[in-house]
């Protein structure tokens, strides 16, 4: 899962995986011009897709120490290391990052919505991923006032939004 982080030379995984990190909490991530000479594109697009999904599934499922573990049993140990440390120190910067988008979310009262699905076709090499994107375009009541919100989800970042708004739903139901 995590293996391409095993081209990243072990004294730079750690600054890596805050930068990781960084983004995931709404800061800037990793910049693909800082490190392309490790990853070619279609890797990077990839190591930053797993690393993201491993923080936040670990974080959002509330998985133990071991489980996390065990998910990146195949890494060597100095990389290992690195994500526990960097996951052990940023776990709450985490939650307080994937609550605040739920709460984002559900706070504000939809009026409309909208939806397209298209492919990343920015840049040829970008192209060749073939990457689904959606396009969520929604009418929030907040205040009194409406505000258009623009969202552009990959595949993941969609199925935590209806696995979050699901989660939502059945509290909904059981407060009922």
């Amino acid at each position: 899962m995590l293996g391409l982080l095993e081209k990243l030379p072990p004294g730079q995984a750690l600054e890596f995986l805050h930068k990781i990190v960084d983004g995931i909490c709404g800061r800037a991530y990793p910049r693909y011009q800082d490190y392309g000479s490790i990853w070619s594109l279609t890797e990077w697009m990839e190591v930053l897709e797993e690393t993201m999904t491993y923080f936040k599934t670990t974080v959002g499922k509330n998985i133990s120490d071991e489980e996390a573990a065990e998910q990146m049993n195949e890494l060597n140990s100095n990389y290992q290391e690195a994500i526990t440390k960097c996951l052990k120190g940023r776990k709450e910067e985490i939650r307080n990052a994937l609550v605040e988008r739920v709460n984002a979310i559900s706070s504000a009262q939809l009026q409309d919505f909208d939806w397209q699905l298209k492919l990343a076709l920015s840049s040829d090499k970008i192209s060749m991923l073939q990457m689904p994107l959606l396009n969520l375009d929604l009418d929030v009541r907040e205040n009194g006032e409406i505000k258009p919100i623009s969202i552009e989800m990959n595949k993941e970042e969609l199925q935590n939004l209806i696995n979050a708004l699901e989660a939502a739903n059945k509290v909904i139901l059981q407060l009922k």
